[in-house]
């Protein structure tokens, strides 16, 4: 409360309590949560919708010098499970390899990645939050997901898996709109 204060922030008591949750997982992992993370933090708690159609449940990633990166993941897609791997150039490119061989299986696409940036706080340690930002195309608009994690990768995947959740919830809200139009 005293820091989101000295930060001169103000937060709603239902969003205080998800902020508060979400800053109690992180000690519980071992995570030290610095001044400097609470923004990070509460932008990533705000930002993630209740209703996600999709959700990771596992994940292994995997890079190194003269190696291929490769991505192995589990993931629920409307309360299927999927399993599924991929390689690329680096550890997310693998990621999103495996993730886009899933959503070809529920015959989608996934939105064009536009620019990719990450960030830690000011006076970071090896160990602090990273917050990933990406930009995407989505529909022909841009659309900006965080992600925050201590590892860059994962950082990257939370912000991938806010914006397919998005995405899926655009396309609903067409398809009802299309039904809609089709029955006047």
């Amino acid at each position: 409360m005293k820091n989101l204060e000295l930060l001169g922030i103000q937060l709603v008591e239902e969003n205080l309590q998800k902020v508060l949750r979400r800053i109690v997982e992180l000690g519980d992992s071992k995570k030290t949560i610095t001044l400097a993370d609470l923004p990070f933090i509460i932008t990533d708690v705000l930002e993630t919708h209740e209703e996600q159609r999709i959700e990771l449940l596992n994940c292994s990633i995997s890079s190194g010098l003269n190696l291929k990166s490769v991505a192995s993941i589990r993931m629920m897609f409307d309360k299927k499970e999927h399993n599924e791997s991929g390689s690329g150039n680096g550890g997310y490119d693998a990621f999103m390899s495996a993730v886009k061989k899933i959503l070809k299986k529920h015959h989608l696409q996934c939105p064009q990645l536009l620019d990719y940036q990450i960030r830690i706080p000011r006076g970071g340690q090896t160990d602090a939050l990273t917050e990933s930002i990406i930009t995407w195309d989505m529909n022909g608009k841009r659309v900006q997901t965080v992600g925050i994690d201590p590892d860059q990768v994962m950082a990257a995947v939370n912000a991938t898996l806010k914006m397919l959740n998005l995405h899926l919830m655009q396309l609903d809200q067409i398809n009802d709109k299309n039904l809609v139009e089709s029955a006047a």
